[in-house]
């Protein structure tokens, strides 16, 4: 079947580049189709280090453009979505073996000075011998430094910027899958197929955003005989029980050159990240592998009082950079920066392909994308996102907590921790959830930590369609939910079994 409109844009990929570009082209007056094969946030965008940060380490390799586009980000996204991301602290550790201090002060000036830094605040030297910074390390170190970066939650960004689009009237399809792509009269016809249906749509330009498989896209899905390439490079991270009890970061170095971070996740946990390997193979099944999971467990080991142990290992999980192969010859060294290429015969359609990127740079590299698409629309409307919310952002950033007070105090018959979650996932959007209800029950049915409400929304709102969709990407609730409780959620989603019985799901929302 061939629908009749034709679209401006076809993008294919669903992660943050892919759905930055749908927002942003959307509020441009641009009518825009996005299609993804698995879920929204499925691949690389749900598998980072969940952090807004300029990259301290990349000042190293002179990336000084990338540094500081990074580093203005940080507070143009703190502004755009303060619910799902917030400032965090990051405590450095002097190492007398690794880096000079006056190499790390000078890095840090910069980090502090590069991108016009209004809301964060300063680096300052910290004595960890007396503060409480200090405590769960090792007394080898004394002095440490301490500088501002962000949070986010990554899958939730993506599927909020899908969210936006959406309501600028961008068609955002999941698990669906492009089987091709050709030029045919100066327009793309692009073949989607979900469920054995399978649609063509017509449009006039294709931006292939597919992350990890953004060369085969270019090879399998548009038949190029020499597409550009990318360097896989797999990321892990560990989750264990909590280390520590205050709310610093920790930014270690190794003695391989590279820094290793420990993070606060979750309440009860503390996220350990990241590795840098090559890969090949399927990029959309990476795996922590044993060799990793020691790398992580003993670069930290070296810092705390208390080794990190297999045994304090609650989650792991894996994804894949697709960076553009510069011919670096370490992973680690290739570039994080984003590269754009435009294939535009005389008369044809184009396409541009994205490589690499960040999740801090995505809004960055969707106007970047448009302006190299303008030639081809040259009706489109300016640059907007900078100071655009999205959606449950549409407040103040430093009114969080009197928010979360607020909605506490409107619904008292959920505990304040659910309450928080619900902000903290949802913003201002958390009311419309929870809007009408006088008791948990009003909520319907609840799966542990969370009600049919809540579900409905992220049905009706966010694309999840499976029990693992909420679990682990709208949320990471797979972390807190005993196995039953899972299983119910799945039987749920998947119109299986009877629900569980109310008295006991009250028990646990209330």
């Amino acid at each position: 079947m061939t629908q009749d409109k034709t679209y401006d844009l076809f993008i294919i990929g669903g992660g943050i580049n892919g759905c930055g570009i749908a927002r942003d082209a959307s509020g441009r007056g641009l009518s825009v189709f996005l299609a993804e094969q698995n879920d929204l946030a499925s691949g690389t965008s749900s598998a980072s280090t969940k952090l807004i940060h300029g990259g301290l380490r990349y000042l190293e390799h002179y990336e000084f453009r990338l540094v500081r586009e990074a580093l203005i980000e940080r507070e143009v996204l703190l502004k755009s979505a303060p619910h799902i991301i917030w400032p965090l602290r990051f405590v450095l550790p002097h190492h007398d073996g690794l880096r000079p201090r006056f190499l790390l002060r000078m890095g840090l000036f910069l980090y502090d000075h590069l991108g016009g830094r209004k809301i964060l605040p300063p680096t300052r030297t910290v004595d960890l011998t007396s503060d409480v910074t200090g405590q769960p390390l090792k007394n080898d170190f004394v002095v440490g430094y301490e500088y501002s970066d962000c949070w986010v939650e990554d899958a939730r960004l993506v599927a909020l910027s899908a969210r936006d689009a959406a309501n600028r009237g961008a068609v955002i399809r999941t698990r669906t899958k492009c089987t091709a792509a050709r030029r045919e009269g100066g327009l793309w016809k692009i073949d989607i197929a979900r469920d054995g249906k399978v649609e063509t749509i017509t449009a006039k330009a294709l931006v292939n955003a597919g992350g990890p498989w953004v060369s085969n896209v270019l090879g399998s899905v548009i038949g190029r005989n020499d597409p550009d390439r990318i360097r896989m490079v797999k990321g892990s991270h560990i989750v264990v029980d909590r280390l520590y009890d205050h709310d610093r970061c920790y930014i270690f170095q190794n003695a391989d050159g590279r820094i290793c971070f420990a993070i606060p996740y979750e309440q009860n946990f503390t996220l350990i990240g990241t590795t840098d390997k090559d890969h090949t193979g399927d990029p959309g099944k990476p795996e922590i592998s044993d060799e990793e999971t020691d790398y992580l467990l003993n670069a930290v080991s070296e810092y705390f009082r208390m080794p990190v142990t297999r045994e304090q290992l609650r989650w792991a999980y894996s994804g894949i950079r697709p960076l553009y192969d510069d011919g670096a010859s370490k992973a680690q060294e290739a570039t994080r920066d984003y590269v754009l290429k435009l294939d535009k015969p005389e008369g044809a359609a184009p396409v541009l392909s994205i490589f690499g990127g960040k999740i801090t740079t995505a809004r960055k590299l969707a106007e970047a994308a448009l302006a190299e698409l303008k030639p081809f629309f040259p009706a489109m409307k300016g640059e907007w996102t900078a100071k655009a919310s999205l959606p449950g952002g549409d407040f103040p950033w430093h009114e969080v907590e009197q928010r979360i007070a607020a909605l506490q105090k409107a619904y008292s018959f959920l505990k304040p921790a659910v309450i928080r979650r619900l902000f903290r996932a949802y913003g201002t959007e958390a009311e419309r959830i929870l809007e009408g209800a006088r008791f948990a029950s009003d909520l319907g049915e609840s799966f542990g930590p969370i009600s049919e409400r809540e579900i409905a929304h992220l049905r009706e709102k966010e694309w999840a369609e499976t029990a693992d969709d909420i679990l682990w990407r709208r949320s990471k609730l797979g972390l807190h939910m005993k196995p039953q409780e899972q299983q119910a959620l799945r039987d749920y989603m998947e119109g299986g079994k009877a629900k569980p019985k109310a008295k006991s799901r009250t028990k646990e929302t209330s």
